[in-house]
Formats: C-alpha cells, sequence, structure tokens
C-alpha cells in the first residue's frame, strides 16, 4: 500500500496478508456455507440471516443487551481468528476497524415502543450502548481482548470496504502487526423497511438483478463479515495460510447529491483509478470486478460507466453477489470482500444472479448463469454508498 510520497519517490508501507475471514450472511453462515450460497440462484423473498443463534458468542444475560447488529460483527470476528489459528500477537499492536451503516436500529425502534406504551422511566438503560454504532466495534475488541485501534465508520453502503481499508492501513504503517476489519448491519425492521420503501429504493419485485434491463431497486439485507489482517512478514514466520494479499484501496466523494451517484458515475471513477495507484497496478493487471452492483437503475448504470471510463471494453469479468446476498448496506462492502477473496482462493468467479436481460446502456462482461473459471490476478471490489461515499479495494492472490 501507499503511504505518500517522499522526496526519493513513493513510499510503501508493509505488505498486508489476509490470514482469516468470517461471515455471516443470509446465504451462508460460515465460509463453506457463503461460498456454497453464491453459486445458488437467487433465493425468493427476504433476505435475513436465518440460524443465526448469538448464543455461541454471548451469554443469556449479555445477549440481550447487544444489538443484533453487533452480535453479527463479534459472530464474524470471532470466525476470521479461528480461521486466522494462533496468532500470537501482542494485544496492544492488535487493532479493530468495524462499520455499520445505521447502527442498532431494530433496538431504538423498540425502545421508542416502549417510551410511548409505557411512558420514559421503561425506557432500557441499554438504549444507548445498544444502539451506538460504535458497539459492534467496541464489543470485538472486548472479544478479542485487543487494546490497539478501536474505531468504527459509518459511510452508508461502503462503509465495510472503508473499514477494511482503513484496518489495512493499521498493518501497513507498522501501528498494528494484525488488524480485524469489517462491517455488519441489521436495519430490516419496520421503520427501516418503510423508509427504504417510501424512498422508492427497493425493487417493488423483491427481485435484485443487478445490471439486468429489468432492475427496479434494491433487496434489503442483514448481515455481516470480517478479515484478518497481518504483516506479510509475520503471517510467513507464524506459517499462516493466506488467503490473498490487501494491494491498495481508495476513497473518493462525489460531492453531488446525498443519495444519487454523480452523473457519468466520475466520482466512482476516480476512486478505482486511487485505489490502482495505491496498489501499484494498471487497469490492464485487473482480472476481475466485484461491483457494487445494488440493482437500483441509476447506481448500476453509473457504476458501468465508470468502469468502462477505467478499463475500456471489454471490461474484466464482473459480477454482483448481491443477486444472491442483496444490499446488506454498511456490511455490504465487508461481505463481498470475503467473495473477492474466495473468487481468488477458490480460482471460481460467482455468477450473478438474476442476470438475465442485458441493459442496452450497459457495456460490461456480466458473469451470469454460471460461475466462471479463473487464473486469479488482481481484483477489484467497490462499493458506492448514500451521501456520495466511494470505496475500493485491490485483492490480489498470495505472494509465492
Amino acid at each position: 500500500m501507499l503511504l505518500g510520497v517522499g522526496p526519493d519517490g513513493p513510499v510503501r508501507g508493509r505488505r498486508v496478508a489476509v490470514t482469516g475471514m468470517g461471515v455471516v450472511s443470509c446465504c451462508g453462515i460460515g465460509l463453506d456455507a457463503f461460498w456454497d450460497g453464491l453459486q445458488k440462484p437467487a433465493p425468493d423473498g427476504e433476505r435475513r440471516v436465518v440460524g443465526f443463534d448469538p448464543t455461541a458468542w454471548f451469554g443469556p444475560k449479555e445477549v440481550r443487551r447487544v444489538d443484533r447488529f453487533a452480535q453479527f460483527s463479534v459472530a464474524a470476528a470471532d470466525m476470521a481468528l479461528i480461521d486466522a489459528g494462533e496468532i500470537g500477537a501482542d494485544p496492544d499492536r492488535s487493532g479493530v476497524v468495524f462499520a455499520t451503516g445505521v447502527g442498532g436500529l431494530e433496538t431504538l425502534q423498540e425502545q421508542i415502543g416502549v417510551f410511548h406504551e409505557k411512558g420514559p422511566r421503561r425506557v432500557s438503560p441499554f438504549l444507548i450502548p445498544m444502539m451506538m454504532v460504535n458497539a459492534g466495534a467496541a464489543h470485538v475488541s472486548m472479544h478479542a481482548g485487543w487494546h490497539g485501534p478501536c474505531e468504527t465508520i459509518a459511510t452508508a453502503c461502503a462503509a465495510g470496504t472503508h473499514a477494511i481499508a482503513a484496518a489495512a492501513r493499521l498493518v501497513a504503517t507498522g501501528r498494528c502487526d494484525v488488524a480485524i476489519g469489517g462491517g455488519a448491519e441489521a436495519a430490516m425492521v419496520g421503520i427501516g423497511m418503510a423508509a427504504f420503501g417510501n424512498m422508492t429504493a427497493l425493487s417493488s419485485e423483491g427481485k435484485s438483478r443487478p445490471f439486468d434491463a429489468r432492475r427496479d431497486g434494491f433487496v434489503c439485507a442483514e448481515g455481516g463479515a470480517a478479515i484478518v489482517l497481518e504483516d506479510l512478514d509475520h503471517a510467513r514466520r507464524r506459517g499462516a495460510r493466506i488467503y490473498a494479499e490487501l494491494l491498495g484501496s481508495g476513497s473518493t466523494a462525489d460531492a453531488h447529491h446525498i443519495t444519487a451517484p454523480a452523473p457519468g458515475g466520475n466520482g466512482a471513477a476516480a476512486c478505482m483509478e486511487l485505489a490502482l495507484a495505491d496498489a501499484g497496478v494498471s487497469p490492464t493487471d485487473i482480472g476481475h470486478i466485484n461491483a457494487h452492483g445494488t440493482s437500483t437503475p441509476l447506481n448500476d448504470l453509473a457504476e458501468s460507466q465508470a468502469i468502462e471510463k477505467v478499463f475500456g471494453s471489454p471490461s474484466p469479468p464482473v459480477t454482483s453477489i448481491k443477486g444472491v446476498t442483496g444490499h446488506a448496506l454498511g456490511g455490504a462492502g465487508a461481505i463481498e470482500a470475503v467473495a473477492t477473496a474466495l473468487t481468488i482462493d477458490r480460482r471460481l468467479i460467482p455468477p450473478t444472479a438474476g442476470y438475465e436481460q442485458p441493459d442496452p446502456e450497459i457495456h460490461l462482461d456480466v458473469v451470469h448463469g454460471q460461475a466462471r473459471p479463473w487464473d486469479p490476478a488482481p481484483a477489484l471490489s467497490n462499493s458506492f454508498g448514500f451521501g456520495g461515499h466511494n470505496g475500493c479495494l485491490v485483492i490480489g492472490p498470495p505472494p509465492a
């Protein structure tokens, strides 16, 4: 990762390895179940996480004091740490950067009901620590026992990607030897769904069709994911399994509109170019793009235009896993980063479920129908959020 420019040119930081991953998704809990789910057709109906038991991570009293989004955060991070094996890092040099879009919305809605029905004295004293957006990161650090930086990013649908990028920089700069980056969301409660529905962001048919000509909105989802990011030399010394290398990242703002993307995808294109420069790769080096691909008319078109500006036509193979997973908002970027690393590790690009009818305005090589084998190369993972937040990761195969 590029840290800056010194008198002798670019200054590069330590190399960052991906050594552990965890995921809680509507298409599967755990890496293997999640990966299998990505190969299947789009599910019918809501994209809720079924079969999740938080008591595997929280005691009977504690579990009632932790919002669902923070439960997802801890579960994903714990799975990632178990996957990483015996890290042996100094707790003071181990950090957490986690993301969410809206935090504990379920708890907030519930306690507003209590306030109106039973009065202010019956409002839970745990409301604030349950709803605050930093609760996920805080619980992850407490469960891990890590004393390094513990930070939260809330940049809407780009938050998970930004969190992983920030965690990687903690390692690249030498502040930490290991860091967990990730994100989680659990906003599928009445008030959240009503708000998204009333702003016409959701699909009227309840179908996620990224880049398809019939797309008419996203399908809301919940879930979370986490990645263990480790100094490459540290990972090698302990004999860790290395899934991938996080090569670089980019972040820009559209500065255009609170919900709509900049015309022509200019902000997204700039973000992709910054990520490539940070990684020290060119557009021709990118072998795959895991797109933001929300299934909304404006966003998919703007992203496709941005990809065409940066990569030309034909584009590298593009997929959006939101056809299966739906859109997990602040958790989406983290879930998709895990999918991208698995795509490299398993040498297979998942198909874009729901894509059947090409849009004549979109000129992308959309992987669809079935998974596509590939020879792993650097891959780009895109996330673009309300507020004009853009985030991109460049993830490459593990070094020889």
